[in-house]
């Protein structure tokens, strides 16, 4: 058996990409009309049909492969690095410390305070020395936990992208200087995030003090973020969302194996503007992360947000979005272009291009056609040993050798016959 696994695992990985073995294939909309490199954005139609992380997805250039490089889309949230407060302590009433930042860039400050029900004001000066050099301010903001009005808390400081290798805070308000345990703080993006909508619903069933949505989506399908358009009303909110994801289970049989568990995961949502003890305080936070899943099924996302005793959101819509993925390529002038995908023994492609790829600033932006089953497909034949492919008959072997064994040990066994008188 592990002879069959091993051979069937040689088979897999030396599988050759054949146009004749791709189920599904997208044309490059025309010839590529300027050589140079070129981008085209997957959509999430590709991801449903083709092999788990786009392993089988290829690119033809007028029938041969081309090397291409998958570049997906740097994400609004990094790795937080904490940070211990330095010289913490009270001056003039006031909480101040200093804190020795990464030499690198960085924008939003997440401030971990052990206290509720405040409201304080954050103003942040930069230096590139601990003490004595010359500071600039970078702003002031507002911090709050307003859990007795039901409407959340926010720490963050939203800093321009700043690389001061020292920053000073003082903090105005009820807090005590112990009540701040440490600080976070991330690198940005080069760029905003660009996202795709994988889907979108605006239809919302109450259940138990609960919004409810629910959404189907194909296997293989990425979703990392979930956005919340609320309507005007109410004007203020902070409310707790639980999010479930579970494998759309085919007709059961007593072979059939066991489906995975759900997949839960926990975020909130809150809207506050509002002047509250002379500090004001705008702050949005429409968008939750989306749980990593890759089920070999399409899936279900049960949303719930829960309102508690509070009238429902008016939801204008609720979109599950993916990071966006884009597959390029150094095009030729007046050649034609094909996305094959769909054969599940193929492994992910290694290519020089995508191992030394550096997106140009004016690559091209290109578009694939509507998705077409191939005209040509074939499917692959099955390479596989022949006691895979027949694990029945090993059994049946197996059982008819060990009864040969059994026969010939009991013959063995029976008592010689008593020699003549």
């Amino acid at each position: 058996m592990k002879l069959s696994a091993a051979l069937l695992l040689l088979a897999t990985v030396a599988a050759s990409p054949e146009l004749r073995y791709f189920r599904y294939e997208r044309p490059i909309q025309g010839p590529v009309n300027r050589p140079g490199q070129s981008c085209l954005v997957i959509d999430p139609g590709i991801f449903a049909h083709a092999a788990p992380q786009l392993a089988d997805l290829r690119l033809y250039r007028d029938g041969a492969e081309n090397p291409f490089a998958l570049r997906v889309a740097a994400s609004a949230q990094t790795e937080q690095k904490s940070i211990a407060p330095l010289n913490l302590g009270l001056r003039g009433g006031q909480i101040v410390f200093d804190a020795s930042l990464p030499n690198s860039p960085y924008s939003d400050i997440q401030l971990a305070v052990a206290a509720r029900d405040f409201i304080a004001t954050v103003t942040v000066t930069g230096s590139q020395t601990e003490a004595g050099g010359a500071e600039t301010k970078l702003g002031s903001y507002t911090i709050f936990d307003l859990t007795r009005q039901r409407l959340g808390r926010s720490t963050v400081l939203h800093l321009p992208v700043s690389d001061f290798r020292y920053l000073h805070f003082r903090i105005s308000g009820p807090l005590q200087p112990e009540s701040v345990t440490s600080l976070s703080v991330g690198s940005p993006p080069a760029s905003p995030p660009a996202y795709q909508i994988v889907a979108e619903s605006s239809r919302v069933e109450p259940k138990d003090h609960s919004s409810i949505l629910e959404f189907i989506v194909p296997a293989h399908v990425p979703v990392d973020r979930i956005v919340f358009a609320p309507g005007a009303s109410p004007a203020q909110f902070s409310r707790d969302v639980s999010v479930t994801v579970a494998p759309v289970s085919g007709p059961s049989s007593i072979d059939a194996p066991q489906p995975p568990p759900p997949v839960n995961s926990y975020g909130n949502i809150l809207r506050v503007h509002s002047l509250q003890n002379g500090r004001q305080i705008d702050e949005e936070r429409l968008a939750v992360d989306a749980p990593w899943v890759d089920f070999s099924t399409s899936t279900k996302w049960t949303i719930a947000i829960e309102n508690g005793d509070d009238a429902p959101l008016s939801l204008q819509s609720v979109q599950l979005e993916m990071l966006q993925r884009a597959l390029c390529f150094d095009a030729e002038s007046n050649a034609n272009y094909l996305l094959a995908y769909g054969d599940p023994a193929l492994s992910v492609p290694r290519y020089d291009y995508a191992r030394l790829f550096a997106l140009q600033a004016n690559a091209a932006q290109i578009a694939a056609g509507p998705e077409q089953l191939n005209p040509a497909y074939q499917p692959r034949p099955d390479d596989r040993p022949f006691t895979e492919r027949h694990p029945a008959l090993l059994w049946v072997s197996l059982a008819a050798v060990i009864a040969l064994l059994a026969a010939i040990a009991l013959r063995s066994a029976k008592p010689a016959a008593p020699p003549p008188s």
